[in-house]
């Protein structure tokens, strides 16, 4: 009995700890936001979450070798919109163009970088209670 209550524990403080990474996490990235101007481009922050995805090009998102940049190449921010209904599906859009990649900033790219993958942490969280809400037709009771 006290090994389950053990488990509940540490699954609770798993969770809060990750509803805590998360407010910080959405807080840095408005921050973000407004810092990299993205802001002249996308009105409201909460409209960033209406792309399929941000994308970035001159720079790594791997994570062995995360923010390396690629020689020759642009550093540029990219949003990817999705019309089911339109001919061409998917449509990238720049969210902020930055130049040849070996020019750019250290400190510049790293946020950057570090917008993507706050971006991307807040929208894994979106589709997690996406899907979440998307099961309640199919509880169970047991």
């Amino acid at each position: 009995m006290n090994s389950a209550l053990d488990r509940l524990k540490k699954l609770t403080t798993k969770i809060s700890g990750y509803e805590v990474a998360r407010k910080d996490n959405l807080k840095i990235l408005k921050e973000l936001y407004h810092e990299l101007d993205i802001d002249k481009k996308v009105e409201e922050f909460s409209s960033l979450f209406d792309f399929k995805a941000i994308n970035l090009s001159g720079a790594s998102l791997l994570s062995e070798n995360l923010g390396e940049i690629k020689e020759g190449k642009y550093l540029q921010l990219l949003a990817i919109s999705y019309d089911k209904d339109a001919i061409v599906k998917s449509k990238n859009i720049s969210l902020g163009y930055f130049g040849r990649v070996e020019s750019v900033d250290v400190d510049l790219k790293n946020k950057i970088v570090e917008l993507v993958i706050r971006y991307r942490f807040e929208k894994s969280f979106m589709t997690l209670q996406h899907y979440h809400e998307m099961l309640e037709p199919f509880k169970r009771d047991e």
